[in-house]
């Protein structure tokens, strides 16, 4: 199987000029190791490894150039066939977190860095997080170890999954849009697919930012940051172009919206949610705009959410894939019945069922 080793391609930008570093075929499955988005803020796994500081040599060489060097990603990966003008689907098999992952204060950014009511929000720190491995061996279905008394499950996601765009080029750490990019959406998981618009031959796919887990809008801007090996491939769907991502669940579809402010994004993921429903399911818009205030089986996942320089809010419109048909449409003849034809059938099962009755009396 085809791999590409962490530190062997390491880039902070979605670059259409790029050369490809892996070329695959679609339904080829490859794989990535990635780094964390601080490039490696805990630098070793040993059992007491040396952990960089929010303030430290190490931050300050990242912070040098502007965009900052956070959110480095692997790519470009070229898939064979896909073209300009192409859907480049991304199946994700699975997400093995690396040993630690750490979570923290980072000076001047989040909600609270300029205020002090909260005096301990504002100072540096880092929380380094330790990853179990599950039944498995492995930690995909692991346990995140927060502290001697705090663990939860891992639910790690892709944060930075991009197609190259055709003539701009956005950095890693503040690039979004309909080719994807830093939208730390968890549902980027194991067993979904992911659809981008290619906006180049070979679609030119980054992968990056694994997240060992994530509250809804990964508020202070720093989930559970880890490295990660995933394993993925990918199809092409062609001639095809979406108002943005969307995501093929096992039970649900989700729609994304990315935008400012949050209002905008919540409209723009129920349109792109609209548009896919009417031309690949056959709802009418009508019935899914009714639908989305009265169904509750409709709901808005909040994703990102993060005060920094020009990150959009982020937000998913998902609807179970139970309910993706015509609501509206006269039910299909062979579940109709006639008023007539009712009466009758009660006939039918009214003596049936007291024949069950009188036979478990003589018994």
């Amino acid at each position: 199987m085809k791999k590409i080793p962490r530190g062997k391609v390491q880039k902070y930008a979605f670059d259409f000029r790029d050369k490809p570093c892996l070329r695959v075929k679609p339904g080829e499955a490859f794989q990535v190791e990635t780094d964390d988005a601080l490039s490696g803020l805990i630098a070793d796994d040993s059992d007491k490894p040396k952990v960089h500081s929010m303030t430290g040599a190490h931050m300050a060489a990242l912070t040098k150039a502007w965009p900052p060097l956070f959110n480095p990603v692997v790519g470009p990966i070229y898939v064979e066939g896909c073209k300009a003008g192409d859907v480049l689907a991304v199946h994700i098999d699975w997400i093995d977190p690396w040993r630690y992952g750490f979570s923290g204060i980072i000076p001047g950014m989040g909600p609270l860095s300029d205020q002090l009511h909260f005096p301990d929000c504002v100072e540096p720190y880092v929380h380094v997080i330790e990853h179990l491995p599950g039944p498995s061996g492995h930690t995909r279905d692991g346990t995140a170890k927060y502290s001697e008394t705090l663990s939860w499950p891992l639910d790690p996601f892709i944060g930075t999954l991009a197609t190259a765009s055709e003539r701009e080029v956005f950095t890693s750490v503040l690039g979004q849009g309909a080719f994807g990019g830093n939208i730390d959406c968890r549902d980027i998981r194991a067993g979904h697919t992911i659809y981008l618009n290619a906006y180049c031959d070979g679609g030119l796919l980054y992968i990056g930012d694994v997240h060992g887990g994530q509250g809804d809008t990964e508020f202070t801007g720093i989930a559970d940051e880890t490295r990660a090996t995933v394993q993925l491939s990918c199809t092409v769907i062609k001639n095809k172009r979406l108002p943005c991502i969307r995501i093929d669940k096992p039970d649900s579809v989700v729609a994304v919206g990315i935008n400012m402010p949050m209002e905008q994004a919540v409209l723009d993921a129920t349109r792109n949610l609209m548009e896919w429903l009417r031309d690949d399911y056959g709802v009418p818009p009508k019935d899914l705009y009714v639908r989305m205030s009265c169904d509750p089986a409709f709901r808005i996942r909040t994703y990102q959410m993060v005060r920094a320089v020009t990150l959009r809010n982020v937000v998913g419109a998902e609807y179970p894939k139970d309910r993706l048909f015509n609501a509206l449409a006269p039910a299909p003849a062979a579940r109709r019945k006639s008023p007539a034809a009712s009466k009758k059938s009660a006939r039918k099962a009214g003596p049936v069922r007291a024949r069950t009755t009188s036979a478990r009396k003589k018994r």
